[in-house]
């Protein structure tokens, strides 16, 4: 099973690197908005990092049972979670990268039910699911530590709203943190109650 070590051991080049501070109002807009101020931390990489290693030590600890149960019907499973938040998590690293580019496409949207059909995440095996999220996460943060203060300001359109480089990266962080209350209260907080 993969460990958090390799972003652990990042540790004294992200403390070296210049903080990635909260956007500017004027830098998103519309429902983003919400996954912005969940994101709740002074520096977006260290926000990325912690988030990593908690989602690492909560999911190693779960049964299968666990891992494939559905608070209601039609909700997805922990497993599916999981491979939705590196799918939105790499569609938003690449705007930031087009965005940063100072492409100023038009991106689309996509469709989360639909992904999360075709992702077959039930499937796979938890170790499999993890070390993709490490791959993905790493290469995240790596992206955004290669921005420079000019790059984060950049700005482009994507699901029809204009949000900057910068407000992305707290949108990917807010939207993993959405997901892992939902997780918490929903899936675990149901499957640890007394059996009566």
């Amino acid at each position: 099973m993969p460990k958090d070590g390799y972003l652990r051991s990042k540790a004294f080049a992200i403390t070296m690197s210049l903080p990635i501070g909260y956007p500017a109002p004027e830098e998103y807009q519309g429902y983003v908005g919400a996954y912005v101020q969940q994101a709740q931390t002074e520096d977006l990489i260290e926000g990325l990092t912690a988030s990593y290693v908690f989602i690492m030590g909560m999911l190693q600890g779960l049964s299968e049972e666990q891992l494939l149960h559905r608070y209601a019907e039609g909700k997805w499973s922990i497993k599916e979670v999981m491979v939705h938040l590196m799918d939105a998590e790499r569609i938003f690293a690449y705007r930031a990268l087009r965005f940063a580019r100072q492409d100023k496409t038009e991106l689309p949207g996509f469709d989360e039910n639909s992904f999360a059909v075709s992702s077959k995440a039930d499937a796979r095996e938890i170790n499999s699911i993890l070390a993709e999220y490490t791959a993905v996460r790493t290469a995240t943060i790596e992206l955004f530590k290669s921005f420079t203060g000019e790059d984060l300001t950049q700005t482009g359109t994507a699901s029809g709203l204009t949000l900057s480089v910068r407000a992305l990266g707290f949108v990917t962080l807010g939207h993993e943190v959405h997901h892992l209350k939902i997780i918490r209260e929903r899936y675990l907080a149901q499957s640890q109650e007394p059996a009566h």
